[in-house]
């Protein structure tokens, strides 16, 4: 695919849109749009605005509901909307919160909802006030002291100037980036895929080598566990408390470690046990004074941290740069003793079969947890030492080619989505000249 930039273009005289096509109208919002506010029903669905992926077009399930109306009773103080609708949130739109609207529903009273006067193509102007530019003047519209509290309030998002070409042109932009973005999703959704598909056999290979061991001929015995089944003849089956170092028990840190500050200790939240989270630089800090009697909590290198509240079950090696860091209640800190191999145990708390016994055990509704009573019994097929650190090696290097594969996946779908967004963004504001391009893939 290849596009040329128009024949002519003029300065528009707007900072934020430039220069445009010669033939291309500038306008202000109220001109295209005027403010509604229909009240909504009980048999309306109730729309969510993203600012990731816009309108959605099916009903929000009920957990989702904003709180602060109730759902059947007070449904009339939503507002209604209907295709082709704009509907953006006061607070968020600087950030991306508004989107088209594709079938008839009802959205949060807090939202504004702008109707089109005529046949103008609402999915155009979306797509324009997506582009980067656009985003910095809505932003600079916004009222507010910070940015948690910015508001965007009609009076001012209806004097944004937008330039737009005649419509015929504009249902060819449209039509041109409907099917180019499709691509790009479609090979989006494949790296995603692969991404996927990778965790799980990544995830595969640890559960196995340390339930099963790496020779395929060794004699089997049932361990005595159900979730466990068969393992090694030779080895045993611990409690994973019989396996950390004496003296420095399985626990979990400060509960309340209060606001972050500048200078203080570093804590570990659970949230925190991530490669790329588990960094000094990132971590909250709290004050001496709280961390204090939670001293005994503190960590060393060769530790290993375990979340046990919300997202469960992730494990990470505490580096040398946290020394003496302290965790929160979030995530349960393991010493192993100097008799096992630290490698082999963390690819254990990694596996399947440990996080099954936990997660079946979890508390809570909202934010599921870990109880350390259940963490400490655990239990963990034990093979000999030679043996654990043969697991931890063959795991440390299949992991870190796994993790090099995903990597590249990840990195593939970032050029991606930036490539849609260029592209999205040369073509709404004039930088490429598309329509013959629609015309050519059409004669196709």
């Amino acid at each position: 695919m290849s596009a040329q930039s128009y024949s002519a273009y003029r300065d528009t005289g707007v900072e934020w849109l430039g220069s445009v096509p010669s033939h291309w109208q500038v306008v202000r919002l109220n001109a295209l749009f005027r403010e509604v506010s229909d009240p909504g029903s009980d048999e309306l669905p109730v729309l969510r605005v993203s600012i990731h992926s816009g309108v959605s077009d099916t009903a929000l399930a009920d957990d989702e509901m904003d709180r602060k109306v109730a759902r059947s009773e007070d449904r009339s103080k939503y507002k209604r909307v209907e295709p082709n609708d704009l509907v953006y949130n006061m607070m968020r739109a600087w950030q991306g919160g508004f989107g088209t609207v594709q079938t008839v529903g009802a959205v949060s009273p807090a939202y504004v909802v702008a109707r089109p006067t005529s046949s103008q193509s609402t999915r155009f102007v979306e797509r324009l006030l997506r582009t980067p530019t656009a985003i910095g003047e809505m932003k600079r519209l916004s009222k507010g002291v910070t940015d948690f509290r910015l508001r965007l309030y009609w009076d001012e998002f209806k004097n944004i100037k937008v330039a737009l070409p005649p419509s015929d042109e504009q249902a060819a932009i449209d039509a041109f980036l409907d099917r180019e973005t499709a691509k790009i999703d479609a090979l989006v959704e494949v790296q995603r895929r692969l991404i996927e598909l990778l965790k799980e056999k990544r995830q595969a290979v640890i559960s196995h080598a340390v339930t099963k061991g790496l020779d395929p001929s060794a004699p089997m015995k049932d361990s005595g566990v159900e979730w466990l089944g068969q393992v090694p003849a030779h080895w045993e089956v611990k409690p994973l408390m019989r396996l950390t170092e004496p003296g420095r028990a399985i626990m979990y840190g400060i509960v309340l470690p209060g606001p972050d500050v500048d200078e203080g200790i570093p804590i570990v939240k659970g949230g925190d046990v991530k490669p790329h989270r588990l960094r000094l630089e990132l971590l909250a800090r709290t004050t001496p004074e709280i961390e204090a009697p939670f001293a005994r909590a503190r960590l060393k290198p060769g530790d290993i941290v375990y979340s046990i509240r919300g997202s469960i079950g992730d494990a990470e090696p505490v580096p040398d740069e946290l020394l003496d860091a302290n965790i929160t209640q979030d995530a349960a800190r393991i010493s192993p003793r100097s008799d096992v191999c630290k490698r082999w145990l963390l690819q254990v708390m990694r596996s399947s079969p440990v996080f099954v016994q936990l997660e079946q055990r979890s508390l809570g509704a909202a934010v599921r947890g870990i109880n350390i009573f259940d963490l400490k019994r655990a239990r963990v097929p034990f093979p000999p030492r030679e043996e654990q650190g043969e697991i931890g090696e063959f795991l440390e290097a299949e992991t870190e080619a796994f993790d090099r594969l995903a990597k590249s996946a990840a990195e593939a779908v970032s050029l991606l989505q930036e490539r849609r967004a260029a592209l999205i963004s040369a073509a709404v504001t004039g930088k490429i000249d598309v329509r013959g391009l629609v015309k050519t893939a059409e004669a196709a």
